[in-house]
């Protein structure tokens, strides 16, 4: 699933580590909107500076450049995590790509109710954030922030109410002028009720009180559109009479095999909107969403540009609400090329820069920047000579027992008998090692 963070990795992008990782066409804003922009980021600046205070470390009010883009822009925000995973500079990926739009990843509780990046920076302190969303909004972008992502302490568990949980992520959207979030409702959060409910009532609540804010619920995606919390999660929007500008799957890490099986996932999840909330297929279309991720994943799937086109193509055909992936800071090709690790920095895939953030660009309307063309990406890692024992089903695993199951390599997690490797999924008992 989506990562809070991977492992550092240097500036450069290298090798993948081996631990796991871890989404209507209008018109572009002019030069002369970007140039006013700058103008206004340096007076903010020289006033911060004025009064004794810092230009960075205060809110980050929107400027002229810097206001609302249109929800497409949004809808195709990728997701960005500026303090980790090598960040590469925004801006630069903006004048290559042509996207204006970022997801920032991930707000998190450092104890207490209190929102933090990571769940150790304080966006009472942080520096680095502003810093970044400054740069953006003055080449006349604008970005989203997403609350949770995979892993580490969720505001919705730590804040104890929706009315709490609202406060905190409401202090978030006032520092940094906000005029669109994502709920990213993943382990171990999702499978809290409690949780769950503080977040979709604190979600109303940010509705209500911030008018014309563009809200995401992005979750767990599974070959059958989504699982068991992933259905309670929309049960319970319904039970509270909130409806968010989409609901987004990540069909990745459960048994996915390129783009005809994300396709396959999307429609599916079509069919639980419309049985859930009692929608047409077009209109539940107009509130879904997808986040892919790109190159290999956590689970050694591999998705290459051809299956994002794949995706792309059926998100236009269908109306779907958001197109988006994990992540800007992977979307460059590792060194070397193909490696049976997983990288926060890097995909895996033989790749241009920034490939996949123009499939993004493309959904939001507006048509990227060339490159040189590339090869054709490999669609797996070549398996090599496996030196593990050969998984056996009449064996028994315990914890960090190792085995060789179809060219790559697998730990146990904890006691299994006769559980295939391929069949265990990204939250099963064998942890996919990589290719041989």
């Amino acid at each position: 699933m989506e990562r809070a963070q991977l492992p550092a990795a240097p500036a450069t992008p290298t090798a993948p580590s081996t631990d796991t990782a871890g989404r209507h066409r209008r018109r572009r804003t002019t030069a002369v909107t970007t140039g006013l922009a700058t103008l206004g980021l340096l007076a903010g600046t020289l006033a911060a500076l004025a009064g004794g205070g810092s230009a960075l470390a205060s809110s980050v009010a929107p400027t002229a450049a810097g206001g609302a883009l249109t929800s497409n822009w949004y809808a195709s925000a990728p997701y960005l995590m500026p303090e980790d995973n090598s960040a590469p500079d925004a801006g630069a990926v903006m004048d290559a790509s042509g996207q204006k739009a970022f997801q920032l990843a991930f707000m998190l509780d450092s104890g207490g109710c209190n929102p933090a990046w990571g769940g150790t920076s304080s966006i009472d302190t942080d520096t680095t954030i502003p810093a970044v969303i400054q740069q953006i909004r003055a080449k006349g972008g604008d970005v989203s922030v997403s609350f949770g992502g995979y892993g580490g302490n969720k505001l919705g568990q730590g804040c104890g109410t929706p009315e709490a949980t609202a406060a905190a992520e409401q202090k978030v959207i006032t520092k940094y002028g906000l005029h669109a979030i994502d709920f990213d409702l993943e382990e171990p959060e999702y499978e809290n009720s409690a949780a769950i409910h503080n977040e979709i009532g604190a979600a109303k609540i940010l509705q209500a009180n911030n008018p014309g804010i563009y809200i995401s619920i992005t979750t767990a995606g599974t070959t059958a559109g989504t699982g068991w919390f992933g259905t309670q999660m929309l049960n319970e929007a319904k039970s509270q009479g909130f409806t968010p500008n989409n609901y987004s799957i990540m069909p990745f890490d459960g048994g996915f095999n390129g783009g005809a099986a994300q396709v396959a996932a999307l429609t599916s999840f079509n069919s639980i909107l419309q049985t859930t909330f009692g929608w047409s297929a077009a209109t539940a279309y107009a509130h879904e969403g997808v986040s892919m991720m790109n190159g290999r994943t956590d689970a050694a799937e591999y998705f290459s540009q051809a299956d994002f086109q794949t995706v792309l193509n059926f998100a236009t055909a269908n109306g779907l609400a958001r197109y988006t992936f994990w992540s800007v800071n992977r979307d460059r090709q590792c060194t070397p090329v193909v490696d049976p690790g997983l990288s926060g920095s890097c995909s895996g895939v033989v790749q241009n820069p920034w490939d996949f953030t123009k499939y993004t660009v493309q959904f939001a309307g507006a048509t990227p920047p060339t490159t040189p063309p590339t090869s054709a990406p490999p669609t797996s890692a070549s398996p090599g000579i496996c030196t593990l024992p050969a998984w056996s089903a009449s064996s028994t695993y315990t914890n960090g027992d190792k085995v060789s199951y179809n060219g790559h390599d697998y730990h146990a997690k904890w006691w299994t008998q006769n559980e295939v490797p391929t069949a265990s999924g990204q939250y099963g008992v064998w942890a996919d090692d990589g290719p041989c």
